[in-house]
């Protein structure tokens, strides 16, 4: 049984850029940080980073939720990244948006008001 999004894994070439980057965007420090795995707790999900990995934008797609979709891409551009898709309404008053983070994984990210994190537990 699938209970909701966990963990999201990340391939970087250079993990300690990555790191970096992800503390900026995060506004928090690594959880869990070793030279084989870096773990972020982000709402009480997982953004994970492993080194010489493959980075791509066609492969999984996590989504990472934001108050403003906006806001939120403004601030991902500013830190480098790179703009994949533009915020889009998707109906439901849901807006989702895309950019390229500087390592070339996709980071994607959602406004949704009816997401109610209390339906995870």
């Amino acid at each position: 049984m699938i209970l909701g999004l966990r963990s999201s894994i990340y391939p970087v070439k250079d993990l300690s850029a990555a790191k970096q980057w992800y503390s900026r965007v995060l506004a928090c420090q690594p959880y869990f940080d070793e030279v084989f795995y870096v773990g972020f707790t982000v709402g009480g999900f997982e953004l994970g980073l492993v080194p010489d990995g493959q980075p791509g934008t066609s492969g999984s797609q996590a989504l990472w939720g934001v108050q403003n979709a906006d806001q939120a891409l403004a601030h991902l551009l500013s830190l480098g990244a790179t703009l994949l898709e533009a915020v889009t309404d998707v109906g439901g008053e849901i807006r989702v948006a895309a950019v390229q983070d500087p390592f070339g994984n996709r980071f994607g990210i959602i406004e949704n008001p009816h997401f109610d994190a209390a339906q995870m537990r």
